[in-house]
């Protein structure tokens, strides 16, 4: 027996095809692309299910506010702008769709890691400016280098793959992953300690939990080799951003690349200054922002919410946040 669930709340520009597939199952949909926090309180009490991105807070308060609420759907990877906690208490569940932007947010990764090593970001944005400067924006090749893969999940080994195919040795580490299975994607299976020495680069691919928040911290930084480079496509809190802005001046952090912010959009000043700095390129939240991921999350999250209403309509299995990394 399947839940009750008769009416979907829709935010946040999921695409087209979650409400059309929802509506094909008899299933009421409600869609507002752009929702305030005083709009949502209003709205949430008239429906059974909620389906957010990453924009809308799904806090204690509208948790509370939405008295018929059974389950809210993340069309997405992780799920820290829901309560997850506050919904257990009140028995909501909560899904997500991880597999569905994880070949984008690799891809991203990956360019980014090459505008990195070949200054082709701030090199175009002189010659755009009239400046011819070769020797000023002179790079370093990725063949060789050792790249550090934090959180070996849908991401995290997909990047590995790729990576590889550019002469790169990867290292990681995910306390879930095996080292047999790392040797699938060619990757070796360290503990920390041991990969901040060796990296050159150093790519998150890691949920925002308490023991994940400020994982990039002083700390690790002044273990790491100096110059080393940092890709963050996964979640803006996982870099203590005052440590992070220190090492940047002081030439610890070489280049970083950052497509997440723990405030988005930015407006603190820390922020903004890293965002400013020369050694950055900063990209806002891009990471699942393609044709493709649009229409996958969004058919992920209605298939599973179908599949709460009638049982084994679909073979999308529900999906599980397991990945942790220890501080």
């Amino acid at each position: 027996m399947g839940l009750d669930i008769k009416s979907v709340l829709i935010v946040d520009g999921v695409g087209a095809n979650c409400a059309e597939i929802l509506n094909s199952h008899n299933i009421k949909v409600t869609t507002k692309a752009k929702i305030t926090k005083e709009e949502l309180l209003k709205e949430i009490p008239n429906h059974e299910a909620l389906v957010v991105r990453s924009a809308t807070q799904v806090t204690k308060e509208v948790l509370d506010a939405g008295s018929k609420l059974k389950v809210v759907g993340r069309a997405g990877a992780g799920v820290d702008n829901i309560d997850v906690a506050a919904a257990g208490q009140k028995g909501i569940g909560v899904i997500n769709a991880p597999g569905a932007n994880a070949m984008s947010a690799c891809e991203l990764t990956c360019g980014l890691t090459l505008a990195l090593a070949r200054h082709i970001v701030p090199a175009a944005s002189a010659l755009r400016a009239g400046r011819w400067e070769r020797t000023q924006h002179t790079g370093t090749e990725l063949n060789g280098k050792t790249l550090a893969i934090l959180g070996l999940g849908r991401v995290g080994r997909e990047v590995a793959i790729r990576m590889n195919a550019f002469g790169m040795k990867t290292i990681g580490f995910d306390p879930f992953v095996t080292a047999e299975q790392c040797a699938q994607f060619n990757t070796t299976k360290m503990e920390l300690d041991e990969i901040w020495p060796l990296a050159d680069y150093i790519t998150l691919h890691t949920p925002l939990i308490d023991s994940t928040r400020n994982f990039i911290n002083a700390s690790v930084l002044s273990r790491c080799k100096k110059g080393v480079k940092i890709i963050n496509v996964g979640r803006g809190g996982l870099i203590n951003e005052r440590d992070f802005y220190e090492a940047l001046k002081s030439g610890q952090v070489s280049g970083a690349a950052l497509d997440v912010f723990e405030q988005e959009p930015p407006t603190d000043p820390l922020t903004l200054e890293i965002i400013q700095h020369p050694a950055v390129i900063a990209s806002p939240h891009l990471g699942a922002s393609t044709k493709e991921a649009q229409i996958r999350v969004g058919l992920e999250i209605a298939e599973q919410l179908v599949n709460l209403v009638k049982p084994g309509t679909y073979t999308t299995p529900l999906a599980e946040v397991t990945r942790v990394l220890p501080k």
